[in-house]
């Protein structure tokens, strides 16, 4: 901003006139007022000058003798009144800089699964989430994967015992029974716990069990996967013969179906054909029997001999998980026939003796019910 001073600067005119007279005095002349400085300019407005002070007039001169009386010295005329300094024009405002627009948003780093951020990933099978990263968590015990059974588990207490040589009944969702065609045993089932525990003395031929019962006009294959985890641990002796593991029967035609985990006799591994389930390889067989027991099995009116399909694992084990469904389906790629599905069981099978077994884990699962 340029800031401009202007100013004027008065002057002041004085005409001395003599007197023709003789003798007269010459008047002074009157010094003329001193011009008035004019005022500074300033900024903001400026101030007005002061005006000039005024001249004061001459001094009359005295009369000589006859003369004329001489004039008085004019007097000097005011100094012209400084004219106020132009007032300064205020500084132009200045105008407010631009409001300075945002930065924009960042957008937010994304989030990593262990890094990036899966977008909306897709839901992990046997455990995988989509979300971000995967949930890895193993699959439950009909998809994914087997239900981690723990072999150290420890029998429920209390219970309530059946005795009998051929009771059935249900306890905690379950089927249980037993059989005999000797002295016969017990069974003692949970009412809150997939468990049971059974004994015999001297009987013939003894089974015990507990599982699935099933509507007997569909195929196996109508109820998905079928499992059963267990864990048994015995005392005693089992007779001629003993199997413990899975037990059933189908109908249309009548099977009864075995698959043995372990036995108080050592496990016999009979027929030729195999197959990989559960990890392990298992020896399967077909024959025909007859007997009194599968007459009352099978579908009302049967007699006569009826079939038996049986796997029998190599190597004993007492705990685990049996993929039931797998072993039907072994059989039926043999060409065995197998009916509609009565019933799967976990189940001990002894030939006389003297013995008990606990299984502080007995339960079967499948996906349809």
């Amino acid at each position: 901003m340029t800031r401009r001073i202007v100013q004027f600067a008065g002057v002041a005119t004085c005409l001395a006139l003599f007197g023709c007279g003789s003798g007269g005095g010459t008047g002074s002349e009157g010094t003329g007022g001193t011009t008035g400085s004019g005022g500074s300019t300033t900024g903001t407005g400026g101030t007005t000058g002061t005006g000039g002070t005024t001249g004061t007039g001459g001094t009359t001169g005295s009369g000589g003798r006859g003369g004329t009386t001489g004039t008085g010295g004019t007097i000097g005329t005011g100094g012209s009144t400084g004219s106020g300094g132009t007032t300064g024009t205020g500084g132009t405002t200045g105008t407010g800089g631009s409001t300075g627009t945002g930065g924009a948003a960042g957008r937010g780093g994304a989030a990593g699964r262990g890094g990036t951020t899966g977008t909306g990933g897709a839901a992990g099978h046997a455990g995988t989430t989509g979300t971000g990263g995967s949930t890895g968590t193993g699959g439950s015990a009909t998809d994914g994967g087997a239900v981690t059974v723990d072999c150290s588990a420890v029998m429920p207490t209390g219970g309530t015992v059946h005795t009998g040589t051929n009771v059935n009944g249900t306890a905690d969702g379950l089927g249980y029974g037993i059989w005999t065609n000797g002295s016969g045993g017990s069974i003692t089932t949970f009412s809150n716990a997939h468990a049971f525990s059974t004994s015999w003395n001297n009987s013939m031929d003894f089974l015990a069990h507990v599982g699935l019962d099933f509507n007997s006009s569909k195929a196996y294959t109508a109820y998905g996967k079928i499992e059963a985890q267990f864990v048994e641990k015995k005392s005693g002796s089992g007779g001629g013969f003993s199997m413990i593991g899975m037990y059933g029967w189908t109908h249309s035609p009548c099977v009864e179906w075995y698959i043995n985990e372990d036995s108080y006799n050592g496990l016999g591994g009979g027929g030729s054909a195999t197959a990989t389930i559960d990890g392990a390889t298992y020896h399967m067989q077909m024959k025909t029997t007859t007997g009194t027991g599968g007459a009352n099995a099978c579908e009302s009116g049967h007699s006569g001999g009826w079939t038996q399909m049986i796997s029998t694992r190599s190597s004993a084990r007492t705990c685990g998980t049996v993929t039931v469904s797998d072993h039907f389906d072994a059989w039926t790629k043999q060409g065995w026939s197998l009916g509609t599905l009565s019933s799967v069981h976990i189940n001990v099978e002894v030939g006389g003796g003297m013995g008990t077994i606990d299984f502080p884990v007995a339960n079967v699962t499948t996906v349809n019910k």
